[in-house]
């Protein structure tokens, strides 16, 4: 019989249901509601038949959960081959898995696609659902709700959706993003795990449910993904537009990162990871370059009293040498004689 990978001891934050019997499996213990929460019914049963009705000194199936903020964590385990069938109302959620032992074979729509070591799968459970699960098995999974993802691709492609999401099941965790989310998923379930982790910190959460979700639109197949990858860098979200306009306005101001990301309407996790991707560079340095544009901008108008320090220090540039050396490399000469020739171009 096939032990846990995931020790009991390491399970105490998860709320777990055991079964020695396979009758256990049928709701009695409420497993088929653990992970559903809605009107949606698993169904268990061992495909040996010669097991249904046999009973064991240890258990043959484990379910553990944990629900933080929108994301939902689960471990399982089974000794043995399970078909797992799912009915009820339509799913609200994504599910992505990962194989830790054994393999999984997803069949949605008539298609089927196995999960092992190195490919899981990216799912909507829903009516009409069915998990062919092998013998001696142990997964993952983590849900995320399909309303907070759908409305993060809106805002990454700007305008709404004209039919829902819809994952390509297969992932090839060895590439890619899909590399960076397989990684940030183990995180997940290890930091679950903790009593003092991150499901416990809901400002923490909050930032890796951001990153979580824009690795998910990016490193997983989905029926979006053209429209996210037109252009050589992809489309723009609308969330550096909205920082870079926040940035253009407030330039003069004591801003932080936290009022950019509040106004962009994302994490500053999620709003550092969009600038490196979109525009290669930090909000910092962008914010950077844009009081070096406005600082010219003063200084071409040559408004009076737009001595080169006041308009440095406007948009705190306090290290005039730096100053001068950090305009001259991104415009080709020193503030100063900016500064002149507009005062030239005045008389």
């Amino acid at each position: 019989m096939a032990m846990p990978v995931i020790e009991p001891a390491l399970l105490t934050m998860f709320d777990v249901v055991r079964a020695r019997h396979p009758g256990d499996l049928d709701g009695r213990l409420r497993v088929t509601e653990r992970v559903a929460k809605s009107n949606r019914v698993y169904t268990y049963q061992l495909q040996d038949r010669a097991l249904w009705r046999a009973t064991f000194d240890q258990p043959i199936f484990t379910l553990a959960t944990r629900a933080a903020g929108s994301i939902l964590a689960s471990y399982a385990d089974s000794s043995f081959a399970t078909d797992l069938s799912i009915d009820g109302d339509e799913g609200d959620l994504f599910c992505f898995t990962t194989m830790l032992v054994g393999h999984m074979t997803l069949i949605q729509n008539g298609n089927s696609t196995t999960a092992v070591d190195g490919r899981g799968l990216a799912w909507r459970p829903g009516p009409g659902s069915r998990l062919l699960i092998s013998i001696d098995n142990a997964r993952t999974n983590v849900f995320f709700k399909v309303a907070d993802v759908e409305d993060a691709l809106e805002h990454m492609l700007d305008e709404r959706l004209r039919q829902p999401l819809e994952f390509g099941p297969n992932l090839d965790w060895s590439r890619g993003l899909a590399a960076s989310l397989k990684h940030q998923l183990d995180f997940v379930m290890q930091e679950f795990q903790r009593p003092d982790g991150v499901a416990s910190n809901p400002v923490a959460l909050a930032s890796l449910t951001d990153l979580l979700v824009s690795l998910v639109l990016r490193g997983a197949p989905h029926n979006y993904v053209d429209q996210l990858d037109t252009g050589a860098s992809g489309v723009v979200p609308a969330y550096i537009w909205r920082a870079e306009d926040f940035m253009r306005a407030n330039g003069a101001e004591p801003i932080r990162m936290s009022h950019v990301a509040a106004a962009a309407g994302c994490s500053v996790r999620t709003l550092g990871h969009v600038f490196k991707h979109f525009r290669g560079n930090t909000p910092l340095g962008v914010l950077h370059s844009i009081r070096l544009e406005l600082a010219r901008d003063d200084l071409t108008r040559g408004a009076p009293g737009a001595s080169v320090t006041t308009v440095a220090r406007r948009y705190g540039f306090t290290n005039s040498a730096r100053f001068a050396t950090a305009y001259r490399r991104r415009f080709g000469e020193i503030p100063s004689e900016t500064a002149r020739r507009s005062s030239r171009s005045y008389r």
